[in-house]
């Protein structure tokens, strides 16, 4: 690679040698890779050489990611695809051309940030040699599909006589109970050989009666041959089930495991995490740290419960599936439910909120709201009293654990390791993505974001996790041009604290894309008059068009236009403020289109987050600025689902649109919520978004840094849809068919409970318990995590 790095080097000598002078002559010591591009792009035009933009030297600066430089060297981080990373550094002068190690890279980046570290050998996180001997992926295609790769990869090796491969599926059956019920196999059938027999038998006796016939009527029979309930509810379904195994143990391969093990009941009750916020059913919405996740989780359980009943139905159990959302109990809960110890989840038959309190060291209940970034010192206390709780309110341990964002991971992570349980995490937003070199200067925002403590516990927690969920591809791996959330955390550098010279690998089996949905029953297409709630709509329109109120700011004073419309909370990354500068600063679409924000509040002393109180103060200033009090409606108030899905479909019937403009969005529930209900959507192309959105088609990307091309995408919009109706109409059914096809909670849950059987079963039959890493991960813990944590 260095040779050929070299060669292209040398074959444009002069344009590389005024490139690499120019990058030095900026005097920054990180060039970012649209820093690098635009460089290089003024470097051709000057030149006025039309191929220098298509040479060997421009795929050099497309490759790459990041520059650090340290005069008279340009260190260069490359990334030629997806997930492959090389580090070279070249000679300003000569053009010679060195590799480098990553934590040499990293190394020479600690020093331009910090040139007298306490530590000349820092410490060094490298997870790779654990996963040396474990099957991983190769191509990027294959990333975020892990469940398929393993039971290809897995099966044929796993099955064959001198692995035992089938006396440990055997095995597996025969561990199977619930409540010390025995399920599936009994003790008339000893090994392999009998089980072969006893289905052949089953299949012999069950073929003479109507596929119909209860479990009960042939329970008696099937009993005497070793088949315990657990394999259908009739013997239809019987009959297919052991046809199923039949064909696994004569000719294993993966279509037949994972039909065969999707059948298995063995998921009785959930446990999922979610610590920080305001965890409740309403009036939650909009309280610090609490927002789209809260809407996930619960949407999530519904979906969940309805397919553990289904499958349990399927297979002939009277079990009631238990699913238990862990969160903080907060006793000053700003009149929500959040100091309720026990809340039942609505819409759902027995799924229940336990909330935990947060201990002092002296073992008093916090009682006020604590900043996501402020509960690192409560976690290990809250996950000792949770694993009490959730052991006497079950009466046993769980069948799977889901954690939720980075607190809920960790948490999730020492419960799984102690209870021996499949632990499956969701990140939901990883923040060291958000900010802009929030590693290398994480001294500079210890103080209000411990970053350095977050970024530890997300490496324990994604590392310790038997499976990873993620919502997009991007999520994992980015773009072409973009590095996703989880692969910024491949290799890092916290300066004077330590060194992630292999933290995670994208190709690992253990990342499945899932994407969640909207909840079908709130967000449903305008058109769909028969379930609307018109009862609301006197409120909604006295909310978007009404006067002055106490929670609200601007009075629309041309109700008759189209209105863009976006909710979200008001915090830096959402960019809300951002979307309000584009319009205020575009005349025609100001003369075109209403603007309503729901976001925030309006009064900064009515708000205890800080940086929700500085994007408050830019939005007056703003409002202020521009004379935005005529033609922009800001709503200071939380919504709940029911009203939330209405204000869509009111917006919708004004022919109006959504903006979701986040500097970066990790999946986007609004933008499914929109969609869903019809309205055209323009979205930000960082994250989620991207891959929602067929753009053109169902919706539209935007460039949330270049706002007004934005402002003009909108404007070109809504100019064509005045002129011909028909084309709001197309994106509109386009953006309903779009969620219906790919994103609903019924697909979701489905997807979950086949992945929590698939990953189960090969724990169990091989070494995907990793029980090296954990030992590694807990020694880091212990050494690393929880001093940190203490100190906050």
């Amino acid at each position: 690679m260095t040779q050929q790095l070299q060669d292209r080097l040398q074959a444009q000598r002069e344009a590389a040698y005024l490139l690499l002078r120019r990058y030095l002559s900026l005097g920054r010591p990180f060039l970012l890779r649209s820093e690098l591009r635009d460089v290089f792009d003024a470097l051709c035009l000057e030149q006025d050489d039309a191929g220098l933009a298509d040479s060997p030297l421009a795929r050099i600066v497309d490759d790459c990611q990041e520059a650090v430089l340290a005069a008279p060297w340009v260190c260069l981080a490359l990334r030629p695809r997806i997930g492959r990373w090389s580090f070279v550094r070249i000679h300003a002068d000569d053009l010679g051309v060195e590799e480098l190690t990553v934590s040499r890279f990293l190394e020479i980046k600690e020093h331009l940030v910090c040139p007298a570290p306490r530590h000349t050998r820092p410490l060094e996180f490298d997870i790779e040699p654990f996963n040396r001997e474990f099957p991983q992926m190769r191509e990027t295609r294959s990333i975020g599909r892990g469940m398929e790769f393993l039971n290809r990869k897995l099966s044929s090796q796993l099955f064959d006589r001198a692995n035992g491969g089938l006396d440990k599926l055997f095995l597996f059956l025969r561990e199977h109970r619930c409540d010390g019920r025995l399920l599936m196999i009994n003790d008339h059938i000893g090994n392999v050989d009998a089980l072969r027999t006893a289905i052949r038998d089953a299949e012999k006796y069950l073929s003479r009666q109507r596929r119909e016939t209860a479990w009960p009527e042939i329970a008696h029979e099937l009993q005497h041959l070793g088949f315990e309930p657990g394999w259908g509810r009739d013997a239809g379904r019987v009959l297919d089930t052991l046809r199923l195994l039949s064909e696994l143990l004569e000719a294993p391969s993966p279509e037949s495991l994972e039909r065969f093990l999707a059948r298995i009941p063995m998921i009785f009750s959930l446990l999922i995490l979610s610590p920080h916020g305001f965890f409740g059913q309403a009036g939650v919405l909009g309280l610090p740290d609490t927002g789209g996740q809260v809407v996930y989780i619960l949407d999530q359980v519904r979906a969940l419960e309805r397919e553990m009943r289904d499958r349990l139905s399927e297979q002939g159990l009277e079990i009631e599936p238990r699913i238990r959302v862990v969160t903080r109990l907060i006793p000053e809960a700003r009149g929500t439910t959040c100091d309720e110890p026990e809340e039942a989840i609505s819409g759902t038959e027995g799924a229940r909120i336990l909330r935990v309190p947060f201990r002092s060291d002296d073992g008093e209940i916090i009682p006020q709201w604590i900043s996501r970034f402020e509960i690192w010192p409560y976690l290990e206390r809250f996950a000792d009293e949770v694993e009490r709780t959730i052991l006497a309110d079950l009466g046993g341990r769980p069948d799977l654990i889901i954690g939720n964002y980075s607190d809920g991971n960790l948490v999730a992570s020492l419960l799984s390791a102690r209870m021996h349980v499949t632990q499956c995490n969701i990140a939901h937003a990883l923040e060291k993505t958000k900010y802009l070199y929030s590693d290398l200067y994480w001294k500079d925002n210890d103080a209000q974001y411990h970053f350095a403590t977050q970024f530890t516990a997300d490496l324990i927690a994604m590392n310790s996790a038997d499976f990873i969920i993620t919502s997009t591809y991007q999520e994992i791996a980015g773009t072409n041009d973009e590095i996703g959330q989880y692969e910024s955390y491949m290799h890092f550098a916290m300066p004077d604290l330590y060194r992630v010279v292999h933290g995670i690998n994208v190709f690992d089996p253990k990342f499945n894309i899932v994407s969640p949905g909207a909840d079908e029953r709130v967000y449903f297409p305008y058109t769909d008059t028969e379930h609307r709630i018109s009862g609301l709509h006197g409120e909604i329109e006295d909310m978007i068009f009404g006067g002055p109120r106490d929670d609200a700011r601007g009075v629309l004073s041309d109700p008759g236009r189209p209105v863009i419309f976006t909710m979200a909370r008001l915090d830096r990354i959402k960019n809300i403020t951002g979307l309000v500068s584009w319009y205020a600063e575009h005349p025609e679409l100001r003369n075109q289109a209403n603007l309503v924000v729901v976001a925030g509040a309006v009064d900064p002393h009515h708000s205890d987050d800080r940086e929700e109180q500085t994007q408050i103060e830019c939005m007056h200033a703003l409002f202020d600025e521009h004379g935005l009090d005529g033609c922009v409606r800001w709503l200071g108030v939380r919504l709940d689902k029911t009203v939330s899905g209405e204000i869509y479909r009111c917006i919708a019937d004004h022919r109006g649109v959504f903006v979701q403009p986040a500097l970066f969005e990790a999946f986007g529930l609004t933008v499914i919520e929109a969609m869903a209900s019809g309205l055209p959507t323009f979205a930000t192309r960082y994250g989620g978004p991207l891959e929602i959105i067929e753009h053109g088609e169902s919706g539209f990307h935007i460039d949330p840094n270049h706002g007004e091309d934005a402002a003009i995408q909108l404007a070109e919009f809504l100019e064509r849809c005045a002129a011909d109706p028909a084309h709001w109409d197309a994106v509109s059914r386009a953006a309903i068919s779009r969620v219906e096809e790919r994103y609903t909670w019924r697909l979701y849950a489905q997807r979950m409970m086949t992945l929590s059987r698939i990953y189960g079963f090969w724990k169990y039959v091989t070494n995907l318990e990793r029980a090296e890493t954990q030992r590694y991960l807990e020694m880091f813990h212990t050494l690393q995590f929880r001093p940190m944590a203490l100190l906050k």
